[in-house]
């Protein structure tokens, strides 16, 4: 079996040498870029890579770049940021660039390779390659999503997160349970991260359309559902 790849982006080479001897006794297979043009250059060069771990602060081209250069060419790739600043405007800015999930310095190995493989992981029991809740359509083979047969542009984690509304819609969700569902671990107190996310679906779907398709329930959580039915 092929061992899954992952490309660590760091302009630091300690911390790329720490990451990648740790990830290679995990089992994976590791590259490294040491900028963000470099980390572009093999990123096209190898056409199998399962996940990137992005540094945010690096010369050239920095990783907030990088990823808004992916998302830009529709490439829903997982990646992870890794940064020193943890200010709730530096987390926004990562999350609105596309990132899946945002990590800070210094951080435990453990910590970071469960967040690997929730990233990583793929979807399980799926009996249907296609959802659909109005005009709004999911499809699970090619990972793509349309709402009125408009082609949306969505990272990873955000079609996990509609991915799991839309196969409960009508249900309302609780925080708790996307958090588990979606993330497959618990946030310390206080997370904001399914709202943040849950407004990044919106601006993407329901933005600019009489129908809305995700609610927010108080106290409770949140609801994707077709009112019209």
């Amino acid at each position: 079996m092929d061992k899954l790849k992952i490309l660590v982006v760091d302009d630091e080479s300690r911390m790329r040498k720490l990451v990648r001897d740790f990830l290679e006794r995990e089992g994976y297979a590791v590259l490294e870029a040491g900028d963000g043009m470099e980390a572009m250059d093999i990123f096209y060069e190898e056409k199998d890579i399962a996940l990137i771990l992005l540094d945010v602060m690096m010369p050239k081209m920095d990783g907030i770049q990088v990823l808004e250069k992916l998302r830009r060419q529709g490439n829903a790739l997982p990646v992870l940021l890794l940064t020193a600043r943890d200010s709730i405007e530096d987390r926004v800015r990562g999350l609105d660039a596309g990132a899946d999930d945002y990590l800070v310095k210094p951080f435990a190995f453990e910590e970071l390779l469960a967040r690997l493989r929730v990233l990583l992981r793929k979807p399980a029991g799926d009996k249907t390659s296609v959802l659909q809740v109005g005009d709004l359509q999911l499809r699970l083979d090619t990972r793509q999503v349309f709402r009125g047969g408009q082609a949306l542009q969505l990272s990873s984690k955000e079609f996990s997160l509609l991915r799991y509304m839309m196969q409960n819609a009508g249900i309302v969700l609780s925080r708790d349970t996307l958090e588990q569902h979606v993330w497959d671990y618990d946030y310390s107190g206080g997370s904001n991260v399914i709202d943040v996310y849950i407004r990044y679906l919106r601006r993407k779907i329901d933005e600019g359309h009489e129908k809305k398709y995700i609610h927010t329930v108080r106290g409770c959580g949140y609801v994707l559902k077709d009112d019209a039915v």
